[in-house]
């Protein structure tokens, strides 16, 4: 089906261009949420008639996308979860779960916005793009953790593998330096307790009986 865009589509086109698209994709995305229209004689007049305010609208929509875009661009948010040892949400993290913590930050968007391939599943740092508008496109990373300390410590780029290798090594440490210490009194206990007494030179052991 050849459609008219009526906003920049990525990977597809900018606003005015003509394209052809699968029947399902015009019909299921792109005509019910107003961003193309069938591309009919009538709908090209219609366009051209109504481009310069549709360009003047999509002007003010970019223009408010870009000044949130600075500040969100970037930015990290923390998303406590239950997890297994291993790393393995008990559940998921889906677009909505970021809508409502980037809520409670002050920025507002929708699920549809969130570029999610599919729900995470797993703790760690995860890259995301946001769309603020066709043309103004955001990065965001979710840190998922089990606790604030342990985000804060994935903030610094080490996975939750690395971390627990890393307490399993501090325990390892720990344990052998404990047996060194008990094995250092444990030489100190046979020398005090080894029963050798001092002999003045040139007297005997009888002599000091």
């Amino acid at each position: 089906m050849e459609v008219v865009l009526l906003q920049r589509i990525e990977k597809l086109g900018h606003m005015g261009d003509v394209v052809n698209v699968k029947d399902g994709y015009a019909r299921n995305y792109l005509l019910p949420q107003n961003k193309a229209l069938r591309a009919s004689k009538a709908n090209l007049a219609r366009f051209e008639a109504e481009r310069a305010q549709l360009e003047a609208r999509n002007a003010e929509k970019r223009a408010e996308a870009e000044r949130v875009a600075k500040d969100l661009e970037g930015k990290q948010f923390v998303l406590i979860r239950a997890a297994s040892e291993a790393g393995s949400l008990y559940g998921s993290v889906a677009p909505r779960d970021l809508v409502e913590v980037a809520a409670q930050e002050g920025f507002e968007f929708d699920r549809s916005d969130v570029l999610m391939d599919k729900p995470i599943k797993e703790l760690g740092l995860h890259p995301l793009r946001i769309v603020l508008h066709p043309e103004v496109i955001v990065n965001v990373t979710v840190n998922v953790a089990r606790s604030v300390e342990e985000a804060a410590m994935q903030a610094t780029g080490k996975s939750i593998q690395q971390l627990r290798a890393e307490e399993e090594a501090e325990a390892e440490f720990d344990i052998a330096e404990l047996f060194d210490e008990i094995g250092s009194a444990a030489e100190e206990g046979e020398e005090e307790g080894s029963g050798l007494v001092d002999v003045p030179e040139g007297r005997s052991t009888d002599e000091n009986r």
